[in-house]
């Protein structure tokens, strides 16, 4: 692929961008801007969606790696930062396949696979820091069900978008649609991985972090329902 400019690639870029409709606050007006970013800087370097999906990936796991294999509270700041690094390249990765002309079933296949990895692994290593931190066994549990728990919500909305009619979105920027991205924002792995900067604060983090279980299970709870009863009306 032959390298762009940076106008051509900024140009690109402004006429293929996704709606913010329906998408979490940090996502919306964060994440995607920051993504944005790192995909013209590639487009100008000639990468390929796919290896930024790589370089997602890469970051992930090593903040992963650090928060499971480094047992004091400075795993949970570097995790955290390398984590969300990765966000920003998980969402880089969608826009440089815009930007080149790229998009295709492969790609997007790729990057699924990596959320739907990356999202459990998460909480697997927090459940391991957890215990060789010799933190409470309640919230090593806690953590063991939020993997399983972030890796069933994901396969039903992915399954759900696949089989539910394609409805297009429309940009949204009314005061409700804007409310509605901070009420998502919990549902957001950014929240997931900014809860780790609490984790040198065993009670802090115990308290967001169970909150944070607890609303999931309250609204994957909701959403499956809702989904089961769309798919059930077709």
């Amino acid at each position: 692929m032959s390298r762009l400019t940076t106008v051509q690639a900024r140009r690109a870029l402004a006429s293929a961008q996704k709606s913010g409709a329906g998408v979490p606050a940090y996502l919306r007006w964060v994440n995607r801007p920051l993504g944005g970013q790192a995909a013209v800087i590639a487009a100008t370097w000639g990468w390929s969606p796919n290896g930024v999906t790589a370089l997602s990936a890469a970051l992930g796991a090593v903040g992963i790696g650090v928060l499971a294999g480094v047992p004091t509270w400075r795993a949970g700041p570097i995790a955290a930062v390398l984590l969300l690094l990765g966000y920003i390249l998980d969402s880089a990765d969608g826009q440089l396949a815009r930007i080149q002309g790229r998009g295709g079933p492969a790609g997007e296949w790729l990057d699924h696979v990596v959320d739907g990895v990356r999202a459990p692994l998460v909480h697997i290593a927090i459940a391991i820091h957890l215990l060789r931190t010799d933190s409470p066994f309640w919230l090593v549990l806690i953590a063991g069900l939020f993997s399983a728990l972030v890796s069933a919500w994901f396969l039903s909305q992915l399954l759900a978008e696949k089989l539910l009619p394609k409805v297009p979105r429309a940009a949204d920027d009314s005061s409700a649609g804007v409310m509605n991205s901070f009420v998502k924002q919990p549902h957001d792995t950014s929240t997931t991985y900014l809860t780790l900067l609490f984790l040198g604060l065993p009670i802090a983090f115990a308290v967001i972090y169970t909150a944070l279980f607890a609303w999931h299970v309250l609204m994957s709870a909701a959403s499956m329902r809702r989904k089961y009863v769309q798919l059930a009306a077709l």
